[in-house]
């Protein structure tokens, strides 16, 4: 790939927050006009390149990452945004793996490149989200703080259009596009589905196709409705987390706790699909805590987990049957509802149709 001499550009890699955050960052940029790359959609080739360079024991997500990286720079990209978040708030962390995520890359990729490494650090003074965003930007030259204040502002209306769209029930896909195109579009979608379930898991391993399989298409040709942590608010996801009885900590509480939390009270939902990636700690805590709050709530759950090796045969056949035995749950607590109300309607007659003789 070509890139045009004198022109400012940044390449993305296709993984970790860049499924929550990649609205605000187009928006962002692209009002500075700094052009924006992205690494192609994962593959097979893309987890090999990542998996080769790091760890065995490295969870798939920065696996994934890894390979993106790879591709920017097969694509001649030279400056990559490789952000560390560390913390969200006073106090809430994100793991180490994705605090340390510019040390990693710099360590186990060796070809010349700019990193932008800037730091999120809420727990932090002095490192807040302008500060990050001129970190961001500085690599270009750009360092008037009001115009990167302004185009925080197109960032902010980039994403807060993307929020609207998906809270109210449109695809992920459908969302993103209409949102980088300035376009905000509210479906009235009619359909009816028998079975509602809640996918409970990260952005990163829900949206990116090759990782989930399409998990989502899926369970929608089963003819079944799915909801995500998307369709919440920031106050359903921490009321999510208070019905687990969890101190908030971890920053992606909200999609995993939050959001399991939220649904496992909600009536309309008849299941919960947890999705996490072998060999994540904090998902590890927060996946048992979810499992024991199901018992207590009788709503059906499965625990998928997935890495490079997982085959999709075997996982579908999970999904499969999962899904079927929501059907024979629903059909069955139907038809205990009619046989009680018939029974409750029903009631003694005293037979008057009779002709007294003398």
């Amino acid at each position: 790939m070509q890139l045009p001499e004198n022109e400012m550009v940044i390449g993305i890699p296709r993984g970790m927050n860049f499924y929550h955050n990649y609205p605000f960052y187009y928006g962002f940029f692209s009002a500075l006009g700094i052009k924006i790359v992205l690494s192609d959609m994962t593959t097979k080739q893309t987890m090999n390149d990542g998996s080769a360079l790091v760890v065995t024991e490295t969870c798939l997500p920065i696996k994934v990452y890894v390979g993106h990286v790879l591709n920017l720079l097969n694509k001649g990209v030279d400056k990559i945004f490789v952000p560390s978040i560390q913390s969200i708030a006073p106090k809430i962390y994100n793991c180490s793996k994705i605090r340390g995520l510019p040390d990693l890359i710099r360590n186990v990729i060796k070809q010349p490149f700019t990193m932008i490494e800037a730091t999120l650090d809420k727990s932090e003074k002095k490192q807040g989200l302008y500060e990050f965003l001129a970190e961001a930007v500085a690599p270009f030259g750009i360092t008037d703080m009001a115009k990167i204040k302004e185009a925080s502002k197109a960032g902010w209306r980039t994403f807060n259009n993307f929020y609207v769209m998906t809270k109210s029930g449109m695809s992920y896909k459908k969302a993103l596009s209409n949102a980088l195109q300035g376009k905000v579009l509210i479906e009235n979608n009619t359909k009816e589905y028998p079975i509602s379930v809640a996918l409970v898991s990260h952005g990163y391993n829900i949206y990116d196709e090759r990782t989930s399989m399409k998990i989502i298409e899926k369970l929608e040709a089963m003819d079944v409705k799915v909801y995500t942590s998307l369709q919440l608010s920031k106050e359903q996801a921490m009321e999510g987390v208070n019905t687990l009885g969890e101190r908030l900590y971890w920053a992606n509480e909200f999609e995993m706790t939050g959001t399991a939390g939220h649904y496992l009270k909600d009536n309309k939902i008849d299941g919960i699909i947890v999705l996490n990636a072998f060999g994540c700690g904090p998902d590890s805590l927060m996946v048992e805590r979810i499992i024991r709050k199901a018992k207590q709530f009788n709503k059906p759950i499965i625990n998928l987990t997935i890495d490079e090796q997982t085959g999709e045969a075997g996982f579908v056949t999970r999904i499969e049957a999962f899904v079927d035995m929501l059907f024979r749950k629903k059909r069955a607590t139907i038809i205990n509802k009619i046989d009680i109300e018939e029974e409750t309607e029903r009631e003694y007659t005293i037979n008057t149709d009779y002709i007294e003789t003398k």
